[in-house]
């Protein structure tokens, strides 16, 4: 291992530190499905008990059957470049787990910026769509926001990819910073996802009300759905219900756990 992988390694964290040569393990894990998919329901606010979409999260098992969130290994994967034979790993598993049967129909994949460049990427789903018999409408592809500003020529060549195959398209972290709808009218996504410190300060911050009215006006204009993340608490979603928000999610609705526990 080179003197500047192990001082990358070191920084990540112990458990880390001890990877002698961080692509291969990262390769390995992906060969022999180390990694484990856990899920978080979205909700519907109009009513219904059930969950019409929810998103996807990966945790790495290591030693001792240790599960590692993602800040503790999604760094040393992009620092490899190794993030689209990441994504392509989740998107082959969580169509598995819908053929299978599920009770959630809808699955929202976080796309990391080096799977935005990857042009065979809309390709390589397309094939996983026709081995597993899945329409594309089960899945949602989660861009961030920043990745759609910083690049959106990709983005678009992405959005239209995906749109092609039949799966629809989320906008993350929105309005994190300055809201910027240039990139949203640009990708024409399905849903946007309102940044949690927005929802987080909505009851005692007259300009988080403000913003989110905004994109909520917007949505109605241009045609995208919006969802509250990090929703934590009954206050909130009450508030988030009486301005016309249509989804929700957060620690306050269910926490993450394991795919086939709450999706089977």
């Amino acid at each position: 291992m080179s003197e500047k992988d192990a001082r990358f390694l070191s920084e990540m964290g112990a458990q880390l530190a001890g990877w002698k040569e961080p692509a291969e393990r990262l390769r390995q894990a992906l060969a022999k499905d180390e990694l484990t998919l856990y899920c978080q329901p979205i909700v519907a606010l109009d009513g219904g008990t059930s969950f019409p979409m929810a998103e996807v999260l990966v945790r790495l098992r290591e030693e001792e059957k240790a599960l590692l969130p993602p800040g503790e290994f999604l760094p040393v994967f992009e620092q490899y470049g190794l993030m689209p034979e990441l994504d392509r790993w989740v998107v082959r598993h969580v169509l598995r787990h819908i053929s299978r049967g599920s009770r959630i129909p809808r699955f929202s994949i976080n796309i990391s910026s080096q799977s935005l460049a990857d042009d065979a990427f809309p390709k390589a789903v397309a094939l996983e769509l026709v081995s597993t018999g899945v329409s594309g409408t089960a899945l949602l592809f989660e861009i961030d926001e920043a990745d759609s500003l910083a690049r959106l020529e990709a983005a678009v060549r992405f959005a239209n990819g995906i749109r092609a195959v039949g799966c629809g398209l989320m906008v993350d972290g929105f309005g994190r910073r300055s809201a910027s709808f240039l990139a949203l009218k640009a990708l024409r996504v399905d849903f946007v996802k309102v940044d949690g410190t927005i929802v987080r300060r909505l009851l005692a911050n007259t300009t988080a009300e403000t913003k989110l009215r905004a994109i909520l006006r917007v949505g109605e204009a241009i045609g995208f759905e919006v969802v509250a993340e990090m929703v934590e608490d009954q206050d909130i979603l009450v508030r988030l219900k009486a301005l016309g928000v249509a989804y929700a999610q957060g620690f306050g609705i269910r926490q993450p756990h394991p795919i086939e526990l709450i999706a089977a």
